[in-house]
């Protein structure tokens, strides 16, 4: 498993806010929803989002696509009743 510290050496980052909700909501970041997140920012990217939702089965996450960035996540049960701001697209995966 690829924990967010050592994939900020990778493909995409993750804010010292989103580390700490991952890891207080039990996110599963193995290199499958890794993989996902990097895609999710590749094709908001084509569409030309600045800052994107990006929604899997069992999390959300607020990503700025410019700086590859994972700014928040939330677990599937924190996602309930949830408004999201401040986007300007979303991404299904």
């Amino acid at each position: 498993v690829v924990g967010p510290s050592e994939f900020d050496q990778m493909l995409l980052k993750f804010s010292a806010h989103a580390s700490q909700r991952v890891k207080e909501r039990n996110i599963a970041m193995d290199a499958p929803m890794l993989s996902k997140l990097h895609q999710a920012m590749d094709r908001a990217d084509a569409k030309g989002l600045e800052e994107a939702l990006v929604l899997t089965p069992d999390a959300a996450f607020i990503v700025n696509v410019k700086n590859r960035t994972v700014v928040t996540a939330l677990d599937r049960g924190s996602m309930t009743g949830n408004v999201f701001t401040n986007i300007d697209g979303a991404v299904v995966v």
